[in-house]
C-alpha cells in the first residue's frame, strides 16, 4: 500500500508562479497540491480546513506578509512544515524565516526538482537550505550580536513602553505564549536580564522614537 501523498499548499501573490508552482508539483505522483492562495491572510483563515502538511510561501505579499503568516499558522498548526519560496537571498530574509519557525528556504531561481528535495527533506524532520540561501549564510564572528528579527524589534518597542505580555499579544494578535517566547529570545540576544534594561536598551538605541520599527 502506497503512503499518502505529501499534502502542499502554495501561497504567492502572483498567478503565474504560483501556476507554475503548481504544475511542477503536480508532476510528482506522491504530492498533491490542495490549494493556491495569493496572500497570507488567506494562508491562515484557510489552514485548517486544507491541512497542507507544507506549505510553499512567498515572503513580500499584499497584507500579510509570509513572515507573519508563518508565524500564526504554526500556533494553529505546529506540525506544518512551512518552506520559504522567495527571490530574497540575502542573511537577514533567511535567518528572519527560520527564527519565525520556516522549516527551509529556497529561492525560485532554483532547478525545479530542488523543489520536491526541500519537501521531502522537511517532510524528513530536517531543516533545508538551498545552496543559494546557504552561501548567505555566512558564518558569523564569535563576537557578534546576534540580530533581532522585525518581529522582535517590534515587541520590543511594545515592551518598552511599559506594555505588559497580555497587552503586547492583543496589540498584535498573537498569543501570550508567543510574546513571552520573543521576550526571553530579545533578552538572550541581547544579553539583558530585566524589563528595565530593555527599556533602556530601547532608549539608547533609538527604539522608542518608533521609526522603521515596524514588522
Amino acid at each position: 500500500m502506497n503512503p499518502a501523498p505529501t499534502r502542499v499548499l502554495i501561497v504567492d501573490d502572483h498567478p503565474m508562479v504560483a501556476e507554475g508552482i503548481q504544475s511542477i508539483m503536480e508532476s510528482y505522483d506522491d504530492v498533491e497540491v490542495v490549494g493556491t492562495l495569493g496572500t497570507g491572510r488567506e494562508a491562515v483563515e484557510q489552514v485548517d480546513g486544507l491541512a497542507p502538511d507544507v506549505i510553499l510561501m512567498d515572503l513580500n505579499m499584499p497584507g500579510l506578509g509570509g513572515l507573519s503568516a508563518t508565524e500564526m499558522i504554526l500556533e494553529r498548526r505546529p506540525q506544518t512544515r512551512i518552506l520559504i519560496l522567495t527571490m530574497h537571498d540575502s542573511p537577514e530574509y533567511i535567518s528572519t524565516a527560520l527564527s519565525h519557525g520556516a522549516s527551509g528556504y529556497v529561492l525560485k531561481d532554483v532547478p525545479t526538482d530542488e523543489i520536491k528535495q526541500a519537501i521531502d527533506s522537511v517532510m524528513a524532520g530536517e531543516r533545508y537550505l538551498c545552496t543559494g540561501a546557504r552561501g548567505s549564510l555566512a558564518p558569523k564572528g564569535e563576537n557578534a550580536r546576534e540580530a533581532l528579527t522585525g518581529r522582535e524589534q517590534t515587541i520590543l518597542l511594545q515592551l518598552a513602553q511599559g506594555k505588559s505580555n497580555k497587552e503586547v499579544a492583543i496589540a498584535l494578535d498573537i498569543s501570550v505564549r508567543t510574546v513571552e517566547t520573543h521576550r526571553k529570545n530579545i533578552k538572550r540576544k541581547l544579553g539583558i536580564s530585566s524589563t528595565a534594561g530593555l527599556t533602556r536598551y530601547a532608549l539608547e538605541h533609538g527604539v522608542l522614537q518608533g521609526t522603521g520599527v515596524g514588522f
